[in-house]
């Protein structure tokens, strides 16, 4: 039933920027924590970004602070990455994933957005 959809990945200039979006069905949204990550051509799985119940906090990777912004919308149960300044190293194919409340492991996760950074 829980199912998590992300959108909005394509092919963008560095320097340019992106807004990822997921949607979330099949669970009360606004009782998990939400996650980015992403995974590079070739390379293991890096996380991104996580935010709390409502928004009010927000952690980030070091490689991706200052340019991306993770938040949510509790009410249109959507998770979204807005991706500025971005670089060639920021190419991946982009997942949200559900935050298991007592593990803190990602229980449920998307298929995936592919975003190309490349001139």
């Amino acid at each position: 039933q829980v199912q998590l959809v992300e959108s909005g990945g394509g092919l963008v200039q560095p320097g340019g920027s992106l807004r990822l979006s997921c949607a979330a069905s099949g669970f009360t949204f606004s009782n998990y924590y939400m996650s980015w990550v992403r995974q590079a051509p070739g390379k293991g799985l890096e996380w991104v970004s996580q935010i709390t119940y409502r928004g009010g906090t927000t952690y980030y990777a070091d490689s991706v602070k200052g340019r991306l912004t993770i938040s949510r919308d509790n009410a249109k149960n959507t998770l979204y990455l807005q991706m500025n300044s971005l670089n060639p190293e920021d190419t991946g194919l982009y997942y949200c994933a559900r935050v298991e409340g007592l593990s803190y492991g990602m229980d449920y996760w998307g298929k995936g957005t592919l975003v190309t950074v490349s001139s």
